[in-house]
């Protein structure tokens, strides 16, 4: 059976590209994810899990519009400029008041939050599209959360199908493959799942989510990590006895040979010796 040790330099040299470009992926996710959803709640003193909670289920007592304001788009807009919406909110939200917050939606939000630019984002163009944020926050609608679980379903499950692909050619234990090849997909069903019974059944599932999402980060580790040092120890391995074995041959040094499994010295011979 092929398996990573005995793979041929080409393809030791494209799983490795893919592998180390899928981490540095991984990475840069984690980097965003904290950019975004934990750096911006440092300051409020809110945890991860309360955020994961309040993104699914949403906080009955705040609007969306506010909750995005006091969170990850808090750096959007001035103090001022977001006390003056919250009041805007607080006494009613009406059309009329309106009139006086626009121009800060134009000045710090129009330019991501319109169709033209981000059909992802919420439109803030005028007031019947921002009338619809200042509702109460029920957390993710049902159309957001499909769209977003069904790309993650067969994204994700795509990549562990290739980097599984080649950690399966590895030379682990059997069950330690299986087990590292499992995790994945199971935590990717859970996290998914943990999504729709935290808006619909409690938000304590939102610990589950968190959990769920770290598993899947150290089995996709333990398939890059263990992958790249197999496929490339060995030839470490052999470069370093190679350059050993030159040095020790060098003219000038004394060569060696083996009595009875011990390496002994050759004396370095004479200037007569020499040919």
């Amino acid at each position: 059976m092929m398996t990573l040790r005995r793979l041929p330099l080409p393809f030791r040299a494209l799983f490795s590209c893919f592998l180390i470009v899928v981490g540095i992926g991984y990475l840069t996710a984690l980097s965003l994810l904290f950019l975004v959803d934990i750096k911006p709640n440092l300051g409020a003193k809110k945890s991860v899990v309360e955020d994961i909670s309040e993104q699914y289920h949403g906080l009955p007592s705040n609007t969306r519009l506010e909750m995005a304001l006091k969170g990850p788009m808090a750096t959007m807009a001035s103090p001022d400029e977001r006390k003056r919406i919250f009041n805007w909110i607080h006494t009613g939200a009406t059309k009329k008041g309106y009139a006086a917050i626009a121009p800060i939606f134009k000045n710090n939000c129009v330019s991501c939050h319109n169709p033209q630019t981000n059909r992802s984002l919420p439109p803030l163009t005028g007031y019947e599209e921002i009338k619809k944020l200042v509702k109460t926050d029920t957390g993710e609608d049902i159309v957001s959360l499909a769209r977003v679980s069904h790309i993650h379903l067969f994204g994700i499950s795509l990549i562990f199908l290739v980097t599984g692909g080649i950690f399966a050619l590895s030379e682990t234990s059997t069950w330690l493959r299986v087990i590292v090849l499992v995790i994945p997909y199971v935590t990717i069903i859970i996290d998914i799942g943990s999504w729709w019974l935290t808006k619909y059944l409690s938000p304590a599932f939102a610990y589950v989510v968190l959990i769920s999402g770290g598993g899947m980060g150290l089995a996709l580790a333990a398939q890059i990590l263990i992958s790249l040092w197999e496929m490339w120890i060995n030839l470490v391995k052999t470069g370093l006895a190679a350059i050993g074995v030159s040095r020790r041959s060098e003219p000038g040094r004394n060569s060696f040979y083996s009595v009875g499994g011990r390496e002994l010295a050759r004396p370095r011979p004479s200037r007569h010796e020499w040919p």
